[in-house]
């Protein structure tokens, strides 16, 4: 799976506690040769050393030893590297397992627990800056789920609709004096009621930016006859068919999608700006991490590329070298950015990825405060 199918429900699933040992393994990968001729090979050496964990820890059972091992050893088999991405990561207990492909990279870890390891899911899905896409007209509705690598059609929530055809009435016809028009009549009313309805729940389940792709006439009846779409960032007057593609309509999307992430940089700098100018900044690793941990973050801003290994001691971090392995002590954190963000979305704050070096006079990261 992938970060699009990474609802709130999803992830509410994926936080429960389990029957120990839930097994988390994370691992780079590379997307393109040479680079990923090493992934098989590390993810067997992950692999092995998830089986050692298992074997000596004492705390497992023999028969959930087995268990979670045939389940690793199934996800490993189904594993396809022709999908890779920057991060994989394994999730597997007695009775299933999950494979994540994920646009943002993850440390090497085998974590064994009573629940499965999370933020690196959460991160990526953050990073991704995912939006969703409505194209419409009086015959169809289709939904696109987009982010940073582009667009892919959604199937879920009823979609893509097509509306139902009827047979021509000449009578009918003869009566009014000729055939209605595409828009004003009460079959495009309908359908778009119907398009509205299964939009709201779509939303309700996983909220995004919307952006809607359709010819005018279709974007003003949606409006008059529903709410779901007034909300909207971002609107393209342009026919599609139920056939257009993903990197069709990416063509048509580029200028909006420009515009909104160019907004939406401008409005996260002026709030950091307006933040230091009342006193209600934090800068840098250890600041935002006590404002997150505090509840006191409203905001977080994070480069889009910035990562660091830290030691925490005594609610504090401490950066460290790449030559210090998590192994050697149990207080090394080599992806506390992506445990800071998924704190940060824990606990209600926003969190938004900028520019790299945007930060570099606050140590990569900042937080207006709540308080």
């Amino acid at each position: 799976m992938d970060t699009d199918a990474l609802t709130p429900g999803l992830l509410q699933e994926l936080r429960a506690t389990r029957t120990y040992p839930a097994l988390s393994l994370t691992m780079p990968t590379h997307r393109r040769a040479p680079d990923n001729a090493q992934d098989s090979v590390r993810l067997r050496n992950l692999v092995a050393e998830a089986a050692r964990r298992l074997d000596e820890d004492p705390r497992v059972t023999p028969e959930a030893r087995s268990a979670v091992k045939a389940q690793l050893d199934r996800a490993v088999a189904e594993v396809d590297q022709r999908r890779a991405q920057d991060s994989l990561v394994i999730l597997a207990d007695a009775d299933e397992y999950q494979i994540w492909q994920l646009p943002r990279t993850a440390p090497e870890r085998v974590v064994l627990s009573d629940s499965y390891l999370t933020r690196n899911l959460v991160a990526a899905k953050a990073g991704a800056q995912p939006f969703r896409v409505l194209t419409l007209s009086a015959e169809h509705a289709c939904l696109f789920s987009g982010t940073n690598d582009g667009l892919t059609p959604e199937h879920r929530g009823g979609f893509p609709l097509t509306a139902p055809h009827e047979a021509p009435n000449p009578q009918r016809e003869e009566r009014i004096g000729d055939t209605p028009s595409t828009y004003s009549s009460e079959d495009a009313r309908n359908f778009l009621r119907t398009v509205d309805e299964k939009l709201r729940a779509v939303t309700a389940a996983d909220p995004r930016p919307l952006f809607l792709v359709g010819l005018a006439p279709a974007l003003s009846l949606l409006d008059e006859v529903g709410e779901s779409a007034k909300p909207a960032i971002g609107r393209v007057a342009k026919g599609t068919t139920a056939g257009t593609s993903g990197p069709e309509l990416a063509k048509e999307l580029a200028p909006a999608l420009e515009e909104w992430r160019r907004d939406t940089a401008t409005g996260i700098r002026t709030r950091l700006d307006g933040a230091q100018s009342s006193h209600s900044f934090a800068g840098g690793l250890d600041e935002v991490w006590l404002a997150v941990k505090e509840g006191r973050a409203g905001l977080v801003a994070v480069e889009e590329h910035f990562e660091r290994t830290v030691r925490v001691t005594d609610g504090h971090l401490e950066p460290v070298g790449p030559d210090v392995a998590a192994s050697s002590d149990d207080r090394i954190r080599e992806d506390i950015v992506d445990e800071l963000i998924e704190a940060a979305l824990d606990k209600g704050c926003e969190v938004a990825f900028v520019a790299d070096d945007s930060l570099a006079d606050h140590g990569r990261l900042a937080a207006v405060l709540r308080f």
